[in-house]
């Protein structure tokens, strides 16, 4: 594998990330991992290297750039630590992480091993939206994940489900069971917005799970389940990403 820390420009300046991608000679397919909460650390990066593994150049952006360098000891989490993650949270915009994005792509044409053409994304808890967004705004973002997404309905202008119709490419969208995160009107509304507006999209909810079922650090992991969306989320991006 090759990895790196990396510097992208945006037009708010220089946005930190990490890079990996096969050590093999070719040019692989770019998925972009947009963070959580928590923001980057290491598990966020040991997932980055599966996406790799699985043959596509992942980058891993950090999304709270404009705030400085914040990294939080996720083990150790109180409450104290959650106000200041719930904060930088509210930080982020659907526009500025779209403005980001851009510049996420400007990155990706630039590195001799991520292929030109289509790119998928991935987004936990509050990137949900982010990834959304970004391929209802960008097409070249073709397939998006979006994992146990919050803010995906909200009564404001740039709600998720309201750019439905502008989406060409592919939707996954996994919820957890329970997640008191997610009210319970936000699952059949977002899935009828898809379904009006016709998009390729499988909206689920992943039985028996709890917010944050995708990540193997935490006390609601959930392995089978866990596995059963990575796959799907492999099979969408064979579909969109490849061709096939």
């Amino acid at each position: 594998m090759m990895e790196k820390e990396v510097s992208i420009s945006t037009k708010y300046g220089t946005q930190p990330g990490f890079a990996v991608c096969p050590s093999a000679p070719g040019m692989y397919a770019p998925v972009i991992l947009f963070m959580d909460a928590p923001g980057m650390r290491e598990e966020l990066r040991n997932m980055a290297r599966r996406i790799a593994r699985a043959g596509y150049y992942c980058l891993l952006p950090d999304l709270y750039y404009r705030l400085g360098t914040l990294r939080f000891d996720v083990p150790r989490r109180n409450e104290a630590m959650s106000v200041l993650i719930r904060g930088a949270m509210a930080s982020l915009s659907n526009a500025e992480v779209l403005d980001d994005t851009y510049g996420m792509l400007g990155f990706l044409d630039a590195q001799e091993q991520a292929a030109p053409g289509p790119v998928g994304a991935i987004g936990h808890c509050m990137s949900g939206p982010f990834v959304v967004n970004a391929a209802a705004h960008l097409p070249r973002v073709a397939a998006v994940a979006a994992l146990y997404g919050v803010n995906m309905v909200t009564d404001k202008p740039d709600s998720p489900h309201l750019v439905a119709d502008k989406i060409q490419g592919e939707v996954y969208a996994a919820f957890a069971e329970i997640d008191p995160a997610v009210p319970s009107d936000v699952v059949p509304t977002f899935r009828n917005a898809m379904e009006r507006a016709n998009v390729a999209a499988h909206v689920d909810v992943v039985p028996g799970t709890h917010h944050g079922f995708c990540f193997a650090a935490r006390n609601d992991y959930h392995p089978r389940a866990a596995e059963a969306v990575w796959e799907d989320i492999m099979a969408m991006f064979m579909r969109r990403l490849h061709g096939q």
